[in-house]
C-alpha cells in the first residue's frame, strides 16, 4: 500500500512545539507530536533550547518519513525570535523575548528605532521588539555579533536548519520588529542605519521554495532527497491566511494560544494606539493589517491558577451576580491595558473553579473586544486555536460585540495555514465549511460589562 503524499508542518509556539504529518490532497492530520517548548535559563541570557528542539524534529521527521511520502516541509513560529548566524551556526543563542535585560539599553534605543508610523511597531518591553534584540546583543557581545554573516527572523532559521537555504519574509520581519517598513514594504531605517539589512537575506512570498532537506537529514530520517523547504511563515499569519484565501472583507480573525491576537481585515490604521499594543502585522501578500494583542492564554492561566473544570450557565449566572470580575491586567506590560496592575474584584480563593473558569472567559471577551475596537474591526469574528474550544469565551463575545461568531473546528488554525504553504495561494480551495455561529450567553451580562468598563476609567 503506497504511503499518501504529505506536507510536514513544524510549528513552535511560545509554550509548545508541534510537528504534524498532513494529506497533501485533503489537509486532513495525520499525526501530530508535540513537546514543550522550554527555555534554557542558565548561559549568557534565557534562550531557546534549539539543540533540544532539533533533536525533537529530527526523530519526529524519521517516524513521519514511514507514514507518509513527504514532499514538502512548512515552518511556522512564534515572532520576536531572531537568529544571529555565523561560519559554523549560531553565534549567540536565540534570546527569549520575556528576558528583560535588552529593556537596559532602551535609553540608547529608543532614539534609534523611529516614529511608530513608519514601522507601525509599538515600543515593547523587553526582547518584543526584534530591533531592540539587536541593539542589546550587538552592544552587549560585540565580538560573537561581529561574527554574524546572516540574520534570520525565527520560522527562517529552521529553514536554514532543515535545508542549508538562506531567506527571510514580510511576515515575521512586520511583527513587532522595529525592522519593517510595513507600508513601504521596505526594511525600516533602524535596520538601513544599524547595517542589519545587509545581513538578512533575500525577502521572498512564505510559500516559495527555500530549497531541498539537506542531503544528510534526508539519509537520516528517510525523506525523499528531493522534499521541498518552503521559506515559511509567522504563526498568527498562518492562521490568517486562509481565510484571506476564501473571505471577504470585512472579517476578524482571533488567532489565540499564549498571545490572543486580532486582525482587522478591512479595519482602520487611523485609531491603532502604540501604547495599548496596538500595531499592524504584515500578512502573506506582504500587506499591513491592523491588529491588537494581549496575552490571554498566559493571563488565563493566571487567573485559573490550572483549575480543569468545565464551566457552565450557573457558574456565569454566579459569577455575574457577585460582580466577580477579574481586571487587566494580569501580563505587566502587554495588552491594551498595559500600564495596569491586574486585581479582582473579590477575592478569587473564595471562588469555585468553575467560577473562575467563567470570570476567566468573561475577562478574556471583553479584552479581546477592547482589541477590536481600536482596530476598527467589523464583520464576522472567527476564533482560531485553543480559546474556540472555550464555549463561555466565544458566547460571551457573541452577546459583547453584537457580530456573529465562528470557532475553528480544527485544534489550531497555524497547521492549516502552514501547510497551505506546500501548494501557495491558487492551491488553497474551499476548505472546510464553517460551523454555525455561536449563540450568545443565555444570561444578560450587559450591566456587569459596563461595570468592568466603568471599572477602567
Amino acid at each position: 500500500m503506497s504511503l499518501p503524499e504529505s506536507t510536514v508542518v513544524l510549528d513552535i509556539g511560545k509554550t509548545n512545539a508541534k510537528l504534524a504529518l498532513v494529506d497533501a490532497t485533503t489537509r486532513a492530520i495525520i499525526d501530530i507530536r508535540t513537546t514543550a517548548n522550554e527555555v534554557v535559563r542558565d548561559g549568557l541570557y534565557p534562550h531557546f533550547d534549539t539543540d533540544r528542539i532539533w533533536s525533537w524534529i529530527v526523530a519526529g521527521l524519521k517516524d513521519f518519513s514511514a507514514k507518509g511520502t513527504v514532499r514538502c516541509v512548512s515552518t511556522t513560529t512564534h515572532g520576536a525570535a531572531i537568529a544571529i548566524i555565523g561560519p559554523d551556526g549560531l553565534v549567540l543563542p536565540i534570546l527569549d523575548y520575556e528576558y528583560a535585560g535588552p529593556s537596559a539599553i532602551d535609553e540608547a534605543y529608543r532614539p534609534l528605532r523611529g516614529a511608530f508610523w513608519e514601522t507601525l511597531s509599538p515600543d515593547l518591553p523587553g526582547g518584543l521588539n526584534a530591533g531592540r534584540q539587536l541593539y542589546w546583543l550587538e552592544e552587549t557581545f560585540p565580538s560573537a555579533f561581529g561574527r554574524a554573516k546572516a540574520i534570520l527572523p525565527y520560522p527562517q532559521y529552521w529553514v536554514w536548519r532543515l535545508s542549508g537555504a538562506l531567506v527571510s519574509e514580510p511576515t515575521s520581519l512586520g511583527c513587532h520588529s522595529d525592522l519593517w517598513n510595513p507600508e513601504a514594504g521596505t526594511f525600516s531605517r533602524l535596520a538601513e542605519d544599524r547595517g542589519w539589512s545587509k545581513l538578512i537575506p533575500p525577502v521572498v512570498h512564505p510559500w516559495d521554495t527555500a530549497g531541498t532537506i539537506r542531503p544528510a537529514l534526508a539519509e537520516k530520517t528517510g525523506l525523499p532527497a528531493d522534499c521541498r523547504v518552503v521559506a515559511g511563515i509567522h504563526d498568527s499569519n498562518a492562521s490568517l491566511l486562509p481565510h484571506i484565501l476564501r473571505r471577504k472583507t470585512p472579517f476578524t480573525v482571533l488567532s489565540t494560544g499564549t498571545w490572543l491576537i486580532v486582525f482587522a481585515l478591512g479595519g482602520s490604521m487611523a485609531h491603532l494606539d502604540p501604547a495599548r499594543d496596538c500595531l499592524a502585522n504584515v500578512d502573506a501578500f506582504g500587506r499591513p493589517v491592523p491588529s491588537a494583542r494581549f496575552m490571554a492564554g498566559r493571563e488565563f492561566e493566571r487567573l485559573t491558577e490550572g483549575a480543569k473544570a468545565d464551566a457552565d450557565d450557573r457558574d456565569i449566572a454566579s459569577v455575574v451576580a457577585k460582580g466577580a470580575m477579574a481586571l487587566p491586567s494580569f501580563a505587566p506590560g502587554t495588552g491594551p491595558y498595559a500600564f495596569l496592575e491586574g486585581r479582582w474584584t473579590v477575592d478569587p480563593e473564595t471562588l469555585r473553579p468553575g467560577e473562575r473558569i467563567a470570570a476567566a472567559s468573561l475577562y478574556c471577551a471583553l479584552v479581546a473586544t477592547t482589541c477590536m475596537a481600536l482596530t476598527s474591526a467589523a464583520g464576522p469574528i472567527i476564533v482560531e486555536g485553543p480559546l474556540s474550544g472555550n464555549r463561555i469565551f466565544l458566547s460571551a463575545l457573541a452577546s459583547i460585540a453584537g457580530r456573529p461568531v465562528i470557532a475553528r473546528a480544527d485544534a489550531t488554525g497555524t497547521t492549516e495555514g502552514a501547510a497551505l504553504l506546500a501548494d501557495g495561494p491558487d492551491g488553497a480551495g474551499p476548505g472546510a465549511p464553517d460551523a454555525p455561529p455561536t449563540a450568545p450567553l443565555a444570561v444578560d451580562i450587559a450591566l456587569y460589562v459596563a461595570a468592568w468598563r466603568a471599572a477602567l476609567d
